[in-house]
């Protein structure tokens, strides 16, 4: 019987005999002609990741330029970015006045993109900084699958995480922190697959920066560690995560939030009256509403479900468990940037488990039917929109759009619809439109008149294009809302009506 070693590809080691055999025929040919650079190992994961960073960043690029991206989070995020480009404070105007971001989740590693920015100010910067980022998690996963199986499976593994559901879903949603981990967690599992668990260690330790509920990752590092290595390097580790999730949630963010306290705090309220109640009925709200627990099998499905068996997968229970039992019903679901984080570990489960199959014929089944799961998936997702006609036409709405947003001068104030401002956050000082009353909750909405507008222009959208995830329609309040400030802007705020082309209505204060 075959077993997989066979099948693995691996240099010719002639024996003295062979050796002497072909010197007396053909001196020319005892030497092996060496492989053109493209054959050679260590370009296919860099190649895939080249490609694959192509693919997020186009259909990143063209969601911008149809006004598919928003204020709400890539407008956040770029006025963060742009601060620390400019040695300032990540002071951001679309999350309210004066409103620190470490006070919304803690993750200064996001300066890191800084000098980037500083060359290139754009929002086009963060969307191309994380189509890499996502796309360089393909090098450990595809460089440790072509060492333990083989180039074959190397391509299908690539393959199969490249288009995932979860990367896809992150690589079309504005711009996110979560980018930045991905990488480090891929990285670090690679590490933890040779037995290097100091630089298993080292690779995930960062994630203390990215997110705070990254420090639990670092934790589930640290135990596999200290189960399959080194116990007092595992432990350090774990107890650094927890204790540095714990610090950053209790101190940290309450320090810089404005409100004084965790800004998402309450997505994890005791939710039947007492925490020991709350935990013993944990396991069933974790899978109640159905939406949870198809979540559960998908985030698992592009490995055919294979990951499950392996250690490995206890990383991912971290990020989970903690979208499980959100009161957060964006949480639950398979849309947005959540389960980014989780794909590294999907497919480093499932390397691991393939590695240890014996039998050849199982590996291929086993790899044939997650790129069939993968090609199933597609569809559905958004990396599909690259083959759909409205992807590639620029409609007369987007042309009238562009061309208003033009007539706002550079550093002016802009109260923005929710999709235009994106366009504006690199050159001007922009608040959603109408005000975004957002103080510790991000769900509060106000029934009754908003504060009058103190931006010098406005510009609002009243037709916005349909964005994935999101449906089409104004934002964050009903058109009704929306179109009422409009018209108190008009008739008691000072403000004219400079413009106004297929839906899109721009004003200007009078006095300013």
């Amino acid at each position: 019987m075959r077993t997989i070693n066979d099948n693995l590809p691996v240099e010719p080691v002639p024996t003295e005999s062979a050796t002497d055999s072909a010197t007396e025929k053909e001196p020319a040919e005892a030497a092996a002609a060496p492989a053109p650079w493209y054959r050679r190992p260590a370009v296919l994961p860099w190649a895939w990741a080249t490609g694959l960073c192509l693919l997020y960043a186009t259909v990143a690029v063209r969601r911008h330029q149809l006004l598919r991206t928003t204020g709400y989070d890539l407008g956040i995020f770029e006025q963060a970015v742009r601060a620390y480009a400019e040695f300032r404070a990540p002071v951001v105007p679309l999350r309210g006045p004066g409103f620190h971001l470490l006070g919304d989740h803690f993750h200064p590693l996001l300066a890191a993109l800084a000098p980037l920015y500083r060359l290139w100010p754009s929002p086009l910067s963060l969307l191309l900084a994380q189509s890499a980022l996502l796309a360089l998690a393909v090098v450990p996963l595809a460089r440790w699958a072509r060492r333990a199986l083989g180039a074959r499976a190397a391509h299908a593994v690539a393959a199969g995480y490249g288009l995932s559901w979860g990367i896809a879903s992150a690589a079309a949603f504005d711009f996110h922190e979560v980018a930045l981990a991905v990488p480090l967690l891929a990285f670090s599992l690679e590490a933890l697959a040779h037995r290097r668990w100091r630089a298993a260690v080292a690779w995930a330790a960062p994630l203390l920066l990215v997110k705070e509920d990254l420090g639990l990752t670092l934790a589930a590092v640290g135990v596999y560690v200290a189960v399959k290595g080194p116990r007092r390097l595992g432990i350090a580790a774990a107890a650094v995560g927890l204790l540095g999730s714990l610090v950053e949630i209790k101190l940290l963010l309450p320090a810089f939030n404005p409100g004084g306290d965790y800004a998402h705090g309450g997505n994890l309220a005791d939710g039947h009256g007492s925490l020991l109640s709350t935990l013993a009925h944990a396991p069933l709200d974790a899978l109640r509403p159905d939406v949870k627990a198809l979540t559960l099998i998908l985030v698992f499905a592009p490995s055919a479900l294979l990951a499950l068996r392996s250690p490995l997968a206890m990383i991912a229970v971290p990020t989970l468990a903690w979208r499980m039992l959100s009161e957060n019903p964006f949480h639950w679901g398979t849309a947005y940037h959540y389960s980014a984080i989780l794909m590294p570990v999907v497919f480093a489960g499932l390397i691991d488990v393939l590695s240890r199959e014996k039998v050849v014929r199982n590996v291929r089944a086993s790899l044939a039917t997650v790129l069939a799961v993968t090609a199933v998936m597609i569809p559905a997702f958004p990396l599909a929109q690259l083959v759909q006609r409205p992807t590639w036409r620029t409609t007369p709405h987007i042309e009238a759009a562009r061309a208003l947003l033009a007539r706002i001068p550079d550093g002016a104030t802009v109260a923005a619809s929710n999709r235009l401002a994106p366009q504006l956050t690199s050159r001007c000082e922009v608040v959603i439109f109408p005000t975004f009353p957002v103080d510790t909750r991000l769900d509060r909405r106000e029934t009754g008149p908003l504060p009058a507008p103190t931006a010098e222009w406005i510009v609002y959208d009243s037709v916005p294009p349909e964005a994935w995830p999101q449906k089409s329609g104004p934002w964050p309040y009903p058109v009704e809302q929306q179109e009422a400030e409009l018209r108190a802007a008009r008739e008691k705020h000072g403000y004219e009506v400079v413009a106004a082309r297929d839906g899109v209505t721009l004003l200007r204060h009078a006095l300013r």
